[in-house]
């Protein structure tokens, strides 16, 4: 994947940063993976809400940005297993801070529980 020149413009940092991440899975699979080494399989059950297809082409951007380190073992089946690089790594920090305040403001989020839910679990306790 081509990356665009953020070079001598106002939030280049901060541009160049984010088209690294950007989507709505490659964050999510830079997190899964400060976990530790995952398969393919483990991601995907990780993340229920992605296709293979999606997974695949989100595993290779990360790969080809450096991101992702991919392994393939010489075996039958094939094993392929995915870690953080050094440079995946470095951006441990930016993955938490996005996940606490995820955290923080989830009741404005989407991914929060509908109010009927929070309220029935409620009455259950």
């Amino acid at each position: 994947m081509k990356r665009r020149n953020f070079a001598r413009r106002p939030g280049c940092a901060v541009e160049a940063t984010l088209d690294l991440i950007d989507g709505k899975w490659k964050g999510v699979i830079l997190f899964h993976l400060q976990a530790g080494t995952q398969r393919f399989g483990e991601l995907r059950r990780r993340m229920p809400g992605i296709t293979q297809r999606m997974l695949t082409k989100q595993l290779r951007a990360l790969e080809d940005d450096k991101l992702v380190i991919r392994k393939v073992y010489a075996e039958v089946p094939p094993r392929v297993e995915y870690t953080l690089s050094e440079v995946g790594e470095s951006l441990r920090p930016v993955i938490e801070t996005l996940k606490a305040w995820g955290e923080g403001h989830q009741e404005r989020l989407s991914c929060a529980p509908a109010s009927d839910t929070v309220k029935a679990s409620d009455r259950a306790a």
